[in-house]
């Protein structure tokens, strides 16, 4: 094994990075050490009011035009100021991002993964109540629902990806005597459009750092509303080494932004997670400049869902009235995952509005730093609107009623009660509708239609991302499981239908919910390659001629006699011919010798004797 580090080298050797597991969760019990320190980086925080520059090739940048980052649960409170791109910072990023290629794609992929596995015990370590911290404050979201995402999620991202990598890269072809047959697995020719939400950190950290891994770089415009903690975690690659200009951090108008960037020739790949309308936008607009790429930039999206509970007459009833709460309110519904519809026999359904209503009655709601509260505001004004829309469209329907909640106040934050709609009509418009907030609809059936109900589950909605059926009847889970096939990319038995791991089940749905290249999985990194074949032959041919193009022993002996048969033809021809010539010859040579013998004779008559 050589160990040279000179500039350009790195270690010779089939290299093995660590084996990933699961980060665990930390519990942040009364009294555990891991409570005291976050409470303390959450007062911090709080006391302080940051600058979000445009990061560029490693520089910050200021412009000037700031908007203001609040919290949602105190919208009066400002946790940072945030500048936005110019279109000269957008194609200075461009330009950034294109220098950086030339050489980060080049880098030995050990090299790359180095980087991020570094980035994911920098988070395990000092930084995870730093990055917890930030998505409490800035997204609303509990201890709870912070540690599972920014820290846990990040960083099982980084080290699975880098297993992921290893697998990718290691996936070689066969080769022939003679022959090494290789697969270059290069990067995409351009920078990738990261675009993330705001629901999720980790997303954040994983659409710009997945396609970099394997050799791309990228521009990464965050959601406005979890800049706080998008801007933390810029800050943390770039402790653990990442090279300037592989990643650049674009805050600014969404718009703005897209529109250049879009129209870019250097534009190779899109990562988004967002709404379907957006993604369906962005799909047309690169439709739209087409002819204008280097090379067909790949479109990798994760968009909504309208996510179900179904449960037969044979499902624990406390069971799917705890999937219910968990599933549909926790971080107030703003998962892309959440469930927001729930099918329910009419024979279960007594004792699942019981326990549904029991449990709902124990749930606090407020600020995430009070840790006795199970959900918080929703993420801005904007979307508070849209919810309570909702909800005041089912109080006004003769078709629906609500059962639990229904209450919301935005004087000091976004806060929503979680809210179960019962809706007669199963085609209502919240049984229908993706609403991304703390609504639930249910919907009871009569216990013998069951399968029918699947039907409708199946065809209510355009969406196809998450989805779950509570049974203690096998035959029924079968049913179900054969039914709604294509109606969820991530199928839960007797569980929510939230809280995909990296690692255990990789996430993503199809149909209008996104492109399901499944994030958390060797899956989502081949789209971030374009492989070449390669072929070397050892010793090339000297003589164009093919073995099939020389006669000999090979040859059949039928073709022999036929190829002899021909020859012998043209012999007796050739004879033929060479005869009568000569018997031509010959007589013309007699006629001639006895012409002569007749002349002479004639000439010695009557001569005298000597």
């Amino acid at each position: 094994m050589s160990l040279d580090m000179r500039p350009g080298m790195t270690i010779e050797g089939d290299l093995q990075p660590p084996a990933p597991i699961n980060e665990p969760v930390w519990g942040y019990e009364p009294g555990s050490p891991e409570r005291a320190d976050l409470k303390k980086k959450l007062d911090r925080m709080a006391s302080e009011v940051i600058e979000i520059p445009i990061i560029i090739g490693g520089v910050d940048y200021t412009t000037g035009d700031t908007g203001d980052v609040v919290m949602p649960h105190d919208h009066a409170h400002v946790l940072a100021r945030y500048h936005k791109a110019t279109d000269e910072h957008i194609q200075m990023a461009v330009d950034s991002c294109m220098e950086a290629w030339k050489e980060w794609s080049n880098w030995p992929w050990q090299d790359r993964a180095a980087v991020f596995l570094k980035a994911a015990d920098l988070l395990a370590g000092d930084w995870r109540q730093v990055l917890n911290g930030s998505t409490m404050l800035g997204q609303s979201k509990t201890c709870y629902q912070a540690e599972i995402d920014a820290a846990c999620e990040i960083i099982d991202f980084w080290r699975f990806n880098v297993d992921y990598a290893r697998q990718l890269y290691s996936n070689q072809p066969i080769s022939s005597p003679g022959i090494w047959n290789m697969t270059d697995y290069r990067s995409l020719e351009g920078f990738v459009y990261a675009i993330s939400p705001f629901n999720f950190t980790s997303i954040g950290g994983n659409l710009p750092t997945a396609p970099a891994m394997m050799g791309n770089v990228a521009i990464w415009k965050p959601a406005r509303t979890s800049l706080f903690s998008s801007y933390y975690l810029m800050r943390l690659l770039q402790e653990a080494g990442l090279p300037p200009g592989v990643i650049n951090f674009l805050p600014g108008n969404s718009g703005q932004i897209t529109d250049k960037l879009v129209a870019s020739e250097h534009l190779a790949g899109i990562h988004f997670t967002g709404s379907t309308e957006i993604f369906q936008l962005l799909w047309k607009k690169v439709a739209e400049n087409l002819e204008n790429y280097r090379s067909y930039p790949r479109l990798v999206g994760e968009t909504g869902g309208k996510d179900f509970i179904v449960a037969p007459p044979s499902s624990d009833p406390d069971a799917v009235a705890t999937a219910m709460v968990r599933g549909a309110f926790e971080y107030q519904g703003q998962k892309c995952s959440a469930a927001s519809r729930a099918y329910v026999p009419d024979s279960l359904w007594p004792r699942v509005k019981e326990t549904l209503g029991n449990q709902l009655a124990e749930v606090k709601m407020g600020d995430p730093r009070d840790f006795e509260n199970f959900v918080c505001a929703v993420i801005d004004r904007s979307a508070f609107k849209d919810i309570t829309g909702y909800i005041e469209h089912a109080k006004s329907s003769p078709d629906a009623e609500i059962l639990f909640g229904g209450g919301y106040s935005d004087e000091k934050g976004y806060f929503i009660e979680p809210t179960v709609v019962l809706a007669s009509d199963p085609k209502f418009k919240t049984m229908c509708e993706e609403i991304f907030g703390p609504v639930l609809t249910v919907h009871v059936y009569p216990d013998d239609q069951w399968s029918k109900t699947l039907d409708l589950v199946d065809s209510t909605s355009p969406y196809a991302l998450t989805g779950a059926v509570f049974s203690r009847d096998r035959a029924a889970t079968r049913e179900a499981m054969a039914t709604l096939r294509c109606a969820a990319g991530n199928f839960y038995i007797n569980d929510k239908p939230t809280g995909a791991v990296v690692g255990q089940q990789p996430f993503g749905g199809a149909r209008a919910s996104g492109t399901n290249d499944k994030a958390g999985s060797f899956m989502n990194l081949v789209r971030w390659v374009s492989p070449r074949s390669v072929k070397e032959t050892f010793v090339p041919p000297t003589d164009f001629k093919y073995p099939f193009m020389r006669a000999g022993v090979g040859d059949s002996m039928e073709d022999l006699g036929h190829k002899l048969g021909e020859q012998m033809g043209e012999i007796r021809e050739h004879l033929g011919v060479l005869g009568g010539s000569l018997r031509e010859k010959f007589g013309s040579v007699v006629e001639k010798a006895t012409a002569e013998e007749a002349g002479a004779g004639s000439e010695g008559e009557g001569a005298p004797e000597a």
